[in-house]
C-alpha cells in the first residue's frame, strides 16, 4: 500500500508543470459498448452475431454475414440524475443530452465458391461522452485541500520561498501568493517550513463543483469476409476524435463566525481542455461449430493518441485582517498559458463470445431468435502516456520523468477487469422483442475504499420490412464511481460516492441498399 502511495504522490514532484491526474486516463478507457439501438437492446453483446453495422466497432468479422448493404441511422437522448454523498450530505444534479449514435454504411456482396460473402463499411460511433454535473459538500474536521499544497512542498524537499512562490503553478505557487499556505514564523528563506492557514480544528465548510463535456467519436472503416459458412474473418481502423472539456470549483470555508482567526475562504478554481486523435485496429473471428452456434472471438489494440492539453488555474483567498483578499491565475506565475502535448495509449480489449440462434439457416427471415453472450477483458493498468519528440523541439528530462512517474500512478491505481454482456431476440415475422444485459467491472486497484461499477438493463422492439427497417431501445443504467477532490499522505480525506442513473433512449432508422 505504501508503494502504491508513493506512486501517486510522486507525480505532484515530477509535475509541477503539468496537471495530468491517473483519473484522466480512465476517462478515456472506462467506457461502455456503444451500437445501434438493435445492438444497445442485447446489451450490446455482438461479438459473435454480425448482421449489424456495430460489428464494426465489436467484432468485425460479424461484417462477414452481410450479403446485401444497409443505411442507418442512430439518433439518441439521455437523461438522468447523478447523487454524490460526502461526509454524509447528500446532492443531487441532473442531466440530458441529445447525440448521434452509431450511424454509417454497410455494402455487402454474394459470392460463389470459398467466400461466400464479404462487406465492407464506414461508420460512426460514440465512444464516450463526457458531459456530467457533479456537486458535492459537508464539514470536514480532519483535512484541508491546502494540505494538498504542503504535501507537494515536502515531496519536492524544498524550505525556499521563491520556489515555492513560481515553480508550482497549478496550485501550490498560486495557494501560497495568496496566504492559503505560508511560512512557519522564526525560519529563513531556504529554510523555511511552512502551514497552512485553513482552522482545520474548528471545521472547514467544503464544496466541490465539477463540470464535464465533450467525448469520443470514432469514424470507422471496417471489412468482413464469409468462408463457406464456416469461418468468418474481419478487421476495422478506427480513428477516435476526442474534446473534453472539464472546469472545477474547490471552495473552502471557515465554519465558524470567528472573523479574526486570519481565514474566511479559499477558491480553487481548475480548467482542461483536451483535444486530440487516435488510431487503434480490431479483428475478430467468428466460427459456427454447428448450424446453431457461432462463437466469437475479437481483439482491440490500444488506441494511440495524440493530445493536446490546455490548462487553467485560479486561487482566491481570504485571510481577513492578515493579508485581504488575494486572487492570482497560472498566468501570473507563468507569463503566459498553459499548453502541453503528449501521446496516450490506452488498454488492450479481448472479448469472447457465444450465440445460439433460433433456427439457423441461410434465409435469415426463417430465422426465430438468438441468446448471445460476451466476456471482455480490459488491461486498465496498460495505459501510458509519452512525451511528445519532435526533430525541432525534443522533450525536456523534467517532461519526460513526469510522464513516466503518471504512468507509474496509473498502474498502481487500476487493475484489470471483466466486463459481461448478455441478450437475446425472439422474431415474429416482421416484429422482433429484444432484451439484454451489461455489466462492466470496477477498475479500481481500492486504494482509498474506491469502487466503481457499471450496470445495464435493456429492452427494444424492431420492425423489418421490404427493405426498411426501424429500432427502438430504452435502456437503464446505473453507475457507482467516487470522486476524491484531493488525496493526502499522512492526514485523512474522504471521497465523494457518486450513483448515477440514466434512461437511455435509441432509434435506428435503416434502409437496405
Amino acid at each position: 500500500m505504501k508503494r502504491i502511495l508513493l506512486c501517486l504522490f510522486t507525480i505532484s514532484v515530477a509535475g509541477s508543470l503539468f496537471a495530468q491526474e491517473p483519473e484522466d486516463a480512465l476517462r478515456l478507457s472506462w467506457n461502455v459498448q456503444g451500437g445501434t439501438a438493435r445492438a444497445q437492446a442485447i446489451g450490446g453483446a455482438m461479438g459473435s452475431l454480425g448482421g449489424d453495422i456495430t460489428a464494426t466497432f465489436v467484432n468485425p468479422a460479424g461484417l462477414g454475414f452481410y450479403r446485401t448493404g444497409d443505411l442507418v441511422f442512430t439518433p439518441t437522448y439521455l437523461f438522468g440524475k447523478t447523487n454524490a454523498t460526502y461526509l454524509g450530505r447528500k446532492e443531487t444534479m441532473n442531466t440530458n443530452k441529445f447525440a448521434i449514435g452509431t450511424s454509417g454504411f454497410v455494402i455487402g456482396s454474394s459470392e460463389k465458391g470459398k467466400t461466400r460473402s464479404s462487406a465492407f463499411s464506414l461508420a460512426i460511433n460514440q465512444t464516450a461522452d463526457f458531459k456530467s454535473d457533479v456537486v458535492y459538500r459537508g464539514q470536514n474536521n480532519s483535512s484541508s485541500y491546502s494540505q494538498k499544497f504542503l504535501d507537494e512542498i515536502k515531496n519536492a524537499n524544498t524550505g525556499n520561498g521563491n520556489v515555492v512562490a513560481s515553480e508550482f503553478p497549478f496550485g501550490t505557487s498560486l495557494a501560497f501568493n495568496t496566504y492559503w499556505i505560508d511560512t512557519v514564523g522564526g525560519g529563513t528563506n531556504g529554510n523555511f517550513q511552512f502551514k497552512s492557514r485553513a482552522p482545520i480544528a474548528t471545521g472547514l465548510l467544503q464544496q466541490n463543483t465539477v463540470t464535464t463535456r465533450g467525448g469520443i467519436t470514432e469514424l470507422a472503416l471496417g471489412f468482413g469476409v464469409n468462408l463457406n459458412d464456416k469461418i468468418l474473418l474481419g478487421g476495422s481502423l478506427g480513428v477516435p476524435i476526442v474534446r473534453l472539456e472539464k472546469e472545477s470549483e474547490f471552495v473552502e470555508a471557515d465554519a465558524t463566525e470567528n472573523a479574526t482567526n486570519r481565514f474566511d475562504y479559499a477558491i480553487y478554481k481548475q480548467g482542461l481542455t483536451t483535444t486530440g486523435f487516435g488510431i487503434n485496429l480490431k479483428g475478430g473471428i467468428i466460427y459456427k461449430p454447428q448450424e446453431y452456434w457461432r462463437v466469437g472471438f475479437a481483439f482491440h489494440t490500444p488506441t494511440i493518441y495524440s493530445l493536446t492539453d490546455k490548462n487553467t488555474a485560479e486561487i482566491t483567498t481570504n485571510t481577513e485582517g492578515y493579508a485581504g483578499t488575494q486572487t492570482q491565475k497560472l498566468e501570473d506565475v507563468t507569463g503566459a498559458a498553459s499548453q502541453i502535448s503528449y501521446m496516450h495509449m490506452t488498454p488492450l480489449k479481448l472479448i469472447g463470445s457465444v450465440s445460439y440462434v433460433l433456427r439457423e439457416i441461410q434465409d435469415v427471415t426463417k430465422q426465430r431468435g438468438f441468446l448471445t453472450a460476451d466476456v471482455e477483458y480490459v488491461s486498465y493498468p496498460m495505459s501510458s502516456y509519452f512525451a511528445t519528440d519532435t526533430e525541432d523541439v525534443p522533450a525536456d528530462p523534467e517532461t519526460k520523468e513526469y510522464f513516466k512517474s503518471l504512468g507509474k500512478a496509473v498502474s498502481s491505481a487500476y487493475k484489470g477487469a471483466f466486463n459481461f454482456r448478455a441478450g437475446g431476440e425472439l422474431k415474429f415475422t416482421t416484429i422482433m422483442v429484444r432484451a439484454g444485459v451489461a455489466y462492466y467491472g470496477n477498475p479500481y486497484k481500492d486504494i482509498h475504499d474506491e469502487h466503481g461499477s457499471r450496470l445495464h438493463l435493456s429492452g427494444g422492439l424492431g420492425y423489418r420490412n421490404k427493405g426498411f427497417f426501424i429500432d427502438a431501445t430504452y435502456v437503464y443504467a446505473m453507475t457507482k464511481d467516487v470522486n476524491i477532490a484531493y488525496r493526502l499522505q499522512n492526514s485523512p480525506y474522504y471521497n465523494a460516492d457518486l450513483r448515477n442513473t440514466a434512461g437511455k433512449v435509441f432509434l435506428t432508422v435503416g434502409f437496405k441498399i
